[in-house]
């Protein structure tokens, strides 16, 4: 007669190859993911010939998109009058007075509303204004 209790030892799990796994997936992913910032706007820029890749460091964008909504810097305005234009540039302008005004206009843009833009700019006083275009191509 057997009086001893027989030891059940509790299974250990080996999580190291898990771990493995995981960090391998995790490299696999930071390696394969693309850094490009993509806009959230999709504007049809005008070609030029004298377009210039330049980039200034600080810079205010003005987004006039094909269907007459305008954004500073990924923000909607409420309208399109010359006021509100004037009001959101000044209000961006108070925050980074040395930045450049950059418009980025769809090329099927309303021509009036880059001319509101551009109008309201200067009666901000803001000097440091550029159109962004895309290079032409030759065919």
């Amino acid at each position: 007669m057997n009086l001893q209790q027989d030891r059940h030892e509790e299974p250990e799990i080996n999580l190291t190859s898990l771990i493995d796994v995981v960090f391998l997936l995790l490299i696999f992913f930071m390696v394969s993911t693309t850094f490009e910032q993509q806009a959230l706007l999709h504007v049809d820029l005008p070609s030029a010939t004298t377009a210039r890749a330049d980039q200034t460091p600080e810079t205010v964008e003005f987004i006039v998109t094909e269907d007459a909504r305008l954004f500073i810097d990924d923000e909607e305005l409420t309208d399109t009058r010359a006021a509100t234009v004037r009001a959101a540039l000044a209000q961006q302008f108070r925050q980074t007075p040395d930045a450049a005004l950059v418009v980025r206009a769809d090329s099927n843009a309303p021509h009036g509303l880059v001319v509101r833009v551009l109008d309201s700019a200067a009666a901000e006083n803001i000097h440091r204004v550029g159109i962004v275009a895309t290079e032409e191509k030759d065919e």
